[in-house]
């Protein structure tokens, strides 16, 4: 359940002051959106950052990059191995040619008498010539023995390095996952005020998904791709330092192409993920709503409200794809001159013998091994600048300003009476706009204290105090003379029972809700509460009993029935302190009644603070505390506050006796 939901009061004060610690989202919540991110996206620093996820793995990434580089040794030698192939071959096609008993000098010698250099040149070049004998079919043999055992071993080191590389992946998103969800338990309560929940929602599985799918994806490629460049130009210049460095040129090219069409890119795909999270917004805020959409007839607001960001969401995902697309088949043309610069010079080579023509061969194979990974790095350009753009959107909520930390040296509540104390306490969600301001209070243990007041007047905002769902700005509240904030948050909220005006339940049985409010509870204690808040009266009316099934809405039941399941999980919590925010507004005269028992109940020797409009369900209260901007401006029972003729005595006036008149 989240920590805290805003009163009716509350949301009209937040709209009247805007959002703590952030800037004012304007209309009804439904057609809240996410802002655009208009920074551009710094990719290298967030790319690093993101690879750093995989640190507590180095050692497994290390024997991955092992497997690799050996794998990648075995693939570089089989060009050359099927080169010395191609030489035997071809030797032994003019070695036919020549008649027995002529040496190769002699053909030579014979060849250049007939005017024919260049096929001198090329039969002085050749090793392994046979005069009359033809091709050697055994040797042939077994080079391509060998160079099918060196690529069969490659392919098993590849297969199992992408094993290892995929196991630290989704070792690295599995705590980054983890990370967010501990982030997201230390963030304040006026993040989640400031953020609209699709967009929250997205960020934390769209963006995380969309992480694990580019890592997964271009990380064992990316490893693999490296290291075959560096040994397919170390090959290169071994075979041919001077087509090496005509290959060479390819690399300011394609690192230009690269750099040229990513940068144009990437604003799309920051644009992208922001627009996806703001369709998840709408989406969810719609749903959850649907109701009211309905009935005020919104559907077609929203409806156009929908298609503009879809079509927002339209255009930059085709200009994401579209322009990092233009890097394949740039880097495809690029890699095609090469080979077509490589093959002429190659043949001229050749030619005049300084080659031979199972070097070419290799040659030509290492130049499409080098260019090939350079392509599908670019290739991969999309996937990455996809990821890092979702790297950022997550890594914005890690960096998010978390709440104040618990006291490493905590103290504790052993056996709380719920004596309840502000001193001087001053408060305000932004500086320039002050709420509270040098509120004292003192709550004996037992008393029930209702808190009253028009909207605004900060209520609410009182009792989120106590549970430190808001630090005061100066001041103190204690709880049995301890400073709250000497205390752990769980341990404070752990003796605090909570019932809201917005009921909330999870899909689960009616006895997991009730047990909600403390897992160990037994079934006794369970149905105890249950008896005790006049759950169990309309429970036998179900099918299924404590067993019943309610959806992730709960929609099965109604709002009074919900209302009751809600302080049945407060009551089952034994809490020492009790905060009861407007729990009876939203049920009829039958049910208010029910929930007015079951509160009684409920309050039985315990400290309570009551939120209520209706006044006329504060009638026993202990203490009436009436609220304006932040003050108490009078104090005491309902008796003495309606005999004062003051403040409390308008508001009653206005409740009830502006209702008779009308």
């Amino acid at each position: 359940m989240s920590d805290r939901i805003l009163s009716e009061e509350e949301k009209a004060a937040q709209a009247r002051r805007g959002p703590a610690g952030g800037a004012q989202r304007g209309g009804p919540p439904h057609m809240r959106m996410g802002q655009p991110t208009e920074k551009s996206i710094t990719f290298v620093p967030s790319a690093k950052r993101l690879l750093g996820l995989m640190a507590p793995d180095k050692v497994t990434v290390w024997v991955a990059l092992g497997f690799a580089l050996v794998s990648v040794v075995l693939n570089a030698l089989g060009p050359r191995i099927l080169g010395h192939a191609t030489d035997l071959i071809f030797s032994g096609l003019f070695s036919k040619r020549i008649p027995p008993g002529v040496t190769q000098a002699q053909a030579v010698a014979k060849l250049r008498a007939a005017g024919q250099d260049r096929l001198a040149d090329m039969l002085a070049a050749m090793d392994h010539v046979r005069p009359g004998l033809g091709v050697d079919f055994g040797a042939v043999g077994r080079v391509l023995l060998l160079a099918l055992g060196l690529y069969a071993v490659a392919s098993l080191l590849s297969y199992v390095q992408t094993r290892i590389i995929v196991r630290v992946v989704n070792a690295a998103v599995y705590r980054l996952r983890r990370d967010v969800e501990a982030k997201l338990g230390r963030l304040p309560l006026s993040y989640f005020d400031t953020q609209p929940r699709g967009e929250l929602l997205s960020r934390v599985t769209n963006d995380i998904d969309n992480i694990a799918q580019s890592l997964q994806q271009t990380l064992s490629q990316l490893l693999t791709s490296i290291l075959t460049v560096i040994a397919m130009l170390t090959m290169m210049f071994w075979v041919s330092p001077l087509l090496a460095i005509i290959a060479l040129v390819t690399i300011p090219v394609s690192v230009g192409i690269t750099a040229v069409i990513g940068k144009r890119s990437q604003a799309h795909f920051v644009q992208q993920w922001a627009s996806t999270g703001q369709v998840n917004s709408i989406v969810e805020e719609t749903f959850s709503g649907h109701g009211l959409v309905k009935v005020f007839g919104q559907r077609a607001a929203l409806g156009r409200r929908f298609r503009e960001v879809n079509e927002e969401l339209r255009d930059s995902s085709f200009g994401a794809q579209f322009i990092s697309g233009l890097i394949m088949p740039m880097m495809m043309f690029v890699g095609n001159l090469n080979y077509v610069i490589i093959a002429v010079v190659g043949g001229l080579r050749v030619a005049s013998g300084s080659m031979s023509i199972g070097d070419v061969q290799a040659f030509i194979q290492y130049s499409r091994q080098f260019t090939q990974p350079l392509t599908q790095v670019a290739s991969m350009a999309n996937l990455m600048q996809s990821g890092v753009a979702s790297a950022e959107r997550v890594f914005d909520v890690l960096d998010a300003e978390e709440q104040v930390p618990d006291p490493v040296a905590a103290a504790s509540l052993v056996d709380p009476h719920g004596l309840v104390a502000f001193e001087n306490v001053s408060f305000s969600y932004t500086p320039d706009k002050p709420l509270i301001e040098d509120l004292n209070l003192s709550v004996r243990p037992g008393q029930t204290v209702a808190i009253v007041g028009p909207t605004g007047a900060g209520k609410t905002t009182l009792v989120n105090l106590i549970m430190r769902f808001y630090e005061v700005n100066s001041g103190r509240i204690t709880i049995d003379g301890v400073d709250i904030t000497d205390l752990t948050r769980d341990d404070l909220r752990g003796h605090i029972g909570m019932v809201l005006q917005d009921t909330w339940l999870f899909a689960g049985t009616i006895r997991d809700n009730i047990a909600y409010g403390r897992p160990d509870a037994t079934e006794a204690e369970i149905l105890e509460a249950a008896r005790a808040t006049y759950v169990d009266r309309f429970v036998h009316s179900l099918p299924d009993g404590y067993d019943t099934l309610l959806d992730s809405e709960a929609s099965n039941i109604s709002a009074g029935e919900k209302q009751l399941v809600t302080i049945a999980r407060a009551f089952v919590s034994d809490p020492a302190l009790l905060i009861l925010d407007e729990a009876t507004s939203s049920v009829d005269t039958r049910t208010e009644l029910l929930v007015q028992h079951a509160m009684r109940a409920l309050r039985a020797d315990r400290t309570s603070f009551v939120i209520a409009h209706r006044l006329s369900t504060i009638r026993d209260a202990d203490l009436i505390l009436v609220m304006e901007d932040g003050r108490i401006v009078e104090h005491g029972s309902h008796a003495e506050l309606l005999e004062r003729g003051g403040a409390f005595a308008r508001l009653y006036a206005a409740q009830f006796a502006g209702a008779a008149t009308d």
